[in-house]
């Protein structure tokens, strides 16, 4: 089992997750992922959701892969 940090980023700043989300493999990770990206894109705001990036990083820092808001969201019509 691994812990991953979703830290989320655009060109103009990141938002630094602080706690761990324990998975179990790599398809776990990345369905977690992708359920951050729908939680924040559904909050209510005024957040263009389209140029950020979620980031799935270990507790050393290491990139374990990057997901763009775009492939959860689609194309805008």
């Amino acid at each position: 089992m691994a812990q991953l940090f979703f830290h989320c980023s655009n060109d103009d700043g990141i938002w630094i997750d602080r706690r761990l989300a324990a998975v179990s493999d790599l398809t776990e990770a990345m369905q977690q992922a992708a359920g951050v990206v729908r939680s924040l894109v559904m909050a209510p705001s005024g957040e263009d959701w389209r140029g950020w990036t979620l980031h799935a990083s270990d507790d050393f820092g290491d990139e374990i892969f990057a997901m763009p808001f775009s492939s959860v969201l689609g194309k805008a019509n």
